[in-house]
């Protein structure tokens, strides 16, 4: 028990770095500016392990060894348990005033009714009985509780392992007002994690498509609530191509087939339409990132092919991209561009327009949120014009090209969240609380009575009592006993 408890003290110590300091799995960007800014020591931790503290070889044996030592400790116990179970009750002591808690007096009743007025007064304790003298104790319980406290909570270790081979986790953005995710595949996904045994070719199928999305927000743009209506489809429900409503709202996830689907936050899109000079045009909605969470101005990059162009070279020297500030209600000041609330109240847009070769053509990976600064600075794509855009207005580049801004969208992110275990780790930790609940409430007792013959006639009748863990509160109860028991009324 003293290794399980140090083990108990060093994982909790392991896990302090998991919950003090920014996770890969959480938050790689975070991860990284922490490791620029520390210097030598960001890097010293970054070796050690301490930015991915669950996934380190050392969190994992300290988790394994305390796995060990608690199968070690709760065997050996569990069978000392069952044979006192087995066992019957301590004989009564010879001398009973030696007790912590001790009652006696002389009754006019033989010492077979003083018996029987104990094993009464006793109804539910566990008794032996003897020429005069009554064994009894009672709370074993307490153990029980213990026991089912820490065989729940190696469910629960064993539980958490079992979750972590097989359970995956998953963000993605999906357009409000009609736009789709289907759960057939990982390339489906912006972000995905799996469990060690998942390789993404058996997610569980279902589909869900965004509809309307509404936000509520106080005057001082903190968000109230989200909600999005949504229609969802899984199990057989595919093969009918049967859709069911349901509202996804913040902490109020879609549970079907197994998956949660989460509602994590929202953001803008807005939608640009480009008029190349020869006439044809282009109209593309990519969403933008949030660059302040309070007023949800946004940032980023919609990225245009000019048509009609076959020689590859030519194409990529004439490509479009769009970037700038979105504001959802737009504050100026001084022809600078901000947003001063969250919601769309005649959102508008500070614009910088580029063309040129955006690199997407090089078979190299390129964020959606931004353009390629590399190419800027080699003068392979260069600033053509800058304006503030309301909705409806457009802007002329200087061969003709017209970008005009038509509107904004909504999306949402969703988390699509998968663990088999869930109701095990749910069952195991409602018994670790009740097991130790029971272990902390009910105390092991133990009371003798011994009945005794005097001369005289009478019979002397010693109660003692003795609380073989926390004495709190058994004066009370050995008490009410003992004048139970000592009562000169015959039972």
């Amino acid at each position: 028990m003293r290794t399980a408890l140090t083990l108990l003290f060093l994982l909790a110590l392991a896990a302090l770095p998991g919950a003090l300091l920014p996770q890969r799995s959480l938050n790689s960007a975070k991860v990284d500016q922490y490791v620029a800014e520390k210097g030598w020591w960001g890097e010293l931790l970054q070796k050690l392990g301490f930015f991915e503290v669950y996934a380190t070889p050392w969190f994992a044996a300290i988790y394994l060894l305390l796995f060990t030592s608690l199968v070690g400790c709760l065997l050996p116990r569990t069978w000392e348990y069952f044979k006192q179970m087995r066992s019957k009750p301590v004989l009564t002591p010879r001398n009973l005033s030696r007790m912590p808690h001790h009652a006696q007096a002389e009754l006019d009743i033989t010492p077979d009714e003083a018996v029987d007025k104990a094993r009464k007064a006793m109804r539910g304790w566990r008794m032996e009985t003897g020429e005069g003298t009554v064994s009894a104790e009672r709370g074993f319980l307490r153990e029980t509780g213990n026991l089912v406290f820490h065989f729940a909570l190696l469910g629960l270790l064993v539980s958490f392992a079992l979750g972590k081979m097989f359970n995956y986790e998953g963000q993605v953005i999906v357009q409000a007002n009609g736009g789709q995710f289907c759960n057939g595949g990982i390339f489906n996904y912006d972000q995905f994690r799996p469990g060690l045994q998942v390789d993404g070719t058996d997610l569980t199928p279902f589909c869900v498509e965004i509809g309307k999305f509404s936000a509520e927000y106080l005057e001082n743009g903190q968000p109230v609530g989200f909600q999005a209506d949504i229609r969802y489809q899984s199990g057989d429900d595919l093969a009918s191509n049967t859709w069911r409503p349901y509202t996804l709202q913040v902490n109020h996830p879609l549970r079907t087939e197994g998956d949660r689907v989460y509602l994590l936050g929202h953001g803008y899109t807005p939608t640009f339409t480009v008029t190349f000079p020869n006439g044809e045009k282009r109209t593309q909605g990519i969403q933008w990132l949030p660059a302040d969470q309070v007023t949800l101005a946004s940032e980023g990059a919609t990225k245009f092919d000019p048509p009609g162009i076959t020689d590859s070279e030519t194409r990529r020297k004439n490509q479009i991209a769009v970037t700038g500030l979105l504001a959802p209600t737009p504050l100026l000041h001084g022809g600078i561009l901000n947003s001063k609330f969250p919601a769309l109240d005649n959102p508008m847009v500070a614009v910088d327009v580029y063309r040129g070769d955006l690199g997407v053509d090089d078979g190299r990976g390129q964020s959606i949120f931004s353009i390629d600064q590399k190419m800027v600075e080699q003068g392979r794509l260069a600033k053509v014009a800058r304006k503030n855009l309301a909705l409806g207005e457009e802007i002329v580049l200087d061969d003709g090209t017209k970008v005009r801004f038509d509107s904004v969208n909504d999306w949402v992110s969703l988390q699509v969240s998968h663990d088999p275990t869930q109701i095990y780790v749910l069952a195991f930790a409602v018994l670790i609380i009740l097991g130790l609940g029971v272990s902390l409430t009910v105390k092991r007792r133990r009371v003798w009575v011994r009945a005794t013959r005097l001369d005289d006639g009478r019979t002397l009748v010693e109660v003692g009592g003795l609380a073989r863990t926390d004495q709190a509160g058994y004066g009370e109860e050995f008490t009410r006993l003992a004048r139970a028991v000592l009562n000169e009324e015959k039972s």
